[in-house]
């Protein structure tokens, strides 16, 4: 047998196995010997792909090709025990392999998330056409799923691409990291959308357990370097650093900087708790009315309206004596606005029943959600005396604002209808609301939309008269 293609034989049922290998198990695979005469083949074809992309379809490759994740558990994943998740979380490569590529001889060889299966970074260096091979094979055949390309991408990034974060990270802090030069690269590249300090974007978008650039860089630093390489599937706006051109140093670095960084922002999350604590901490929908509710007959809104701290006080935060003294809003409540001057004891015994047993959230909201209602009801409950009665805006300046807007238009489009908040053939963008609720409008973009992962303007380092800009700038947009 030509010696080359035994060689080929060997090395792709050996990537096969690496790729495949389950519960630690090592099974041998069988060379078969044919008395075939030998015939002279020609060198394989360079492979030709975008191995960045492959690094973001090993992250998680149905949200990349914006396809359903397929029905059930990937085959192999009924070879293990230890990983109690399912479904489509079964299909994804680093839940197999892990962030530091290294699976069972790594930080995935112990905790929730242990399979036993083998690692890929052994495979760094390989030829990428016989990992290809190999993403064909057996039960490790991913080919009905995704189409070459996508598979010749991952086939790059595993041959060329991988970094061995582990061998900068020992318990989970990056050893020889210089944080001072971790800012440069930071400012550079990343703060225009997380924030000065990482805060601007709540992962999770839970604000019980908030999710920021600092928590994932001290809870998995190995996921941290793996997005920082190759950004986050479905985000066209975060820019791989790979394309940028840093060396391993930097990644050493810029880690170290960021572990810096505050893992809560107790003012916004606050914040998007009083708009609609129910989505912003994931709570499951109200069955009956907030006890209050009874004592008016106003409004005649029911169910998760009814809880929301937003609609008894108001945007303005004044209650009766504010915006919702009429309409349809209107409940004859009280506003918060004296609740800047109080203390976080005073405020917190409005919310765990102590004040009055009717406004009792503590069997909804945790000791440190109540926290943060209090630090945003603090800090930011601001006199919105720039809005006039007639909703227009005093002392804002439209060309600036429209400068400021260039960060929301990565989302909402630069005409700022992308997005539709309204449902049916309703209409709500981005200029509906600044026209039509600008006291809303001043809420969402300070702090955030609850339950989407939408950035805060005052943790991207927005001032108020950036706000004002901002709002007169989104009255112009269109409504429809």
């Amino acid at each position: 047998m030509n010696k080359r293609i035994f060689s080929l034989v060997v090395i792709v049922a050996g990537i096969a196995l690496v790729l495949a290998a389950c519960g630690g198990q090592t099974t041998e695979a069988p060379v078969v010997v044919t008395d075939a005469p030998v015939v002279a083949t020609e060198a394989p074809v360079a492979l030709s792909g975008n191995p960045i992309r492959g690094g973001l379809l090993y992250d998680e490759w149905f949200k990349v090709l914006d396809v359903d994740a397929p029905e059930g558990d990937q085959p192999l994943w009924a070879t293990q025990t230890t990983n109690t998740r399912s479904g489509k979380d079964s299909w994804r490569c680093k839940e197999c392999h892990g962030w530091d590529y290294k699976g069972v001889e790594g930080a995935y060889g112990g905790g929730s998330h242990q399979t036993g299966f083998a690692g890929v970074l052994q495979v760094a260096g390989s030829d990428p056409n016989e990992i290809l091979a190999a993403l064909k094979t057996g039960d490790h055949d991913f080919s009905a799923y995704m189409d070459d390309q996508a598979l010749t991408d991952i086939a790059l990034f595993l041959s060329d691409y991988m970094l061995d974060s582990a061998a900068f990270i020992t318990d989970k802090k990056p050893v020889g990291g210089n944080p001072e030069n971790g800012k440069i690269t930071f400012e550079g590249n990343c703060i225009d959308c997380h924030g000065s300090q990482g805060t601007s974007i709540n992962f999770s978008a839970n604000d019980s357990d908030p999710e920021y650039q600092g928590t994932i860089a001290i809870d998995n630093p190995w996921e941290f370097v793996h997005k920082a390489r190759f950004g986050q599937p479905q985000v066209d706006e975060m820019p791989s650093l790979v394309d940028v051109g840093l060396a391993d140093q930097d990644y050493i670095d810029l880690l170290a900087y960021i572990q810096t960084f505050p893992t809560s922002s107790p003012v916004v999350e606050g914040g998007r708790m009083y708009d609609n604590w129910i989505k912003a901490t994931g709570a499951a929908d109200m069955t009956e009315n907030q006890s209050l509710w009874a004592t008016q007959t106003a409004n005649e809104r029911t169910g998760n309206d009814t809880w929301r701290c937003k609609e008894c006080h108001g945007w303005d935060y004044k209650g009766v004596e504010g915006r919702y003294g009429s309409g349809s809003h209107k409940t004859g409540f009280k506003g918060v606005f004296a609740a800047k001057d109080m203390t976080t004891e005073e405020i917190v015994a409005w919310l765990n029943g102590a004040k009055n047993t009717d406004h009792d959230f503590s069997a909804y909201l945790t000791a440190d959600d109540m926290g943060r209602l209090a630090a945003f009801l603090q800090q930011e409950i601001i006199e919105k005396s720039f809005i006039n009665d007639d909703k227009t805006v005093t002392g804002g300046d439209v060309e600036r604002g429209k400068v400021l807007f260039s960060e929301c238009a990565e989302c909402h489009g630069e005409d700022g209808t992308n997005i539709n908040f309204a449902s049916g053939d309703e209409k709500e963008y981005v200029g509906t609301i600044a026209a039509d609720n600008p006291w809303e409008f001043f809420n969402k973009a300070t702090v955030g939309n609850p339950g989407a992962i939408m950035p805060a303007g005052w943790n991207l380092g927005f001032s108020l008269q950036d706000i004002i800009d901002l709002l007169t700038y989104a009255q112009t947009l269109p409504t429809k």
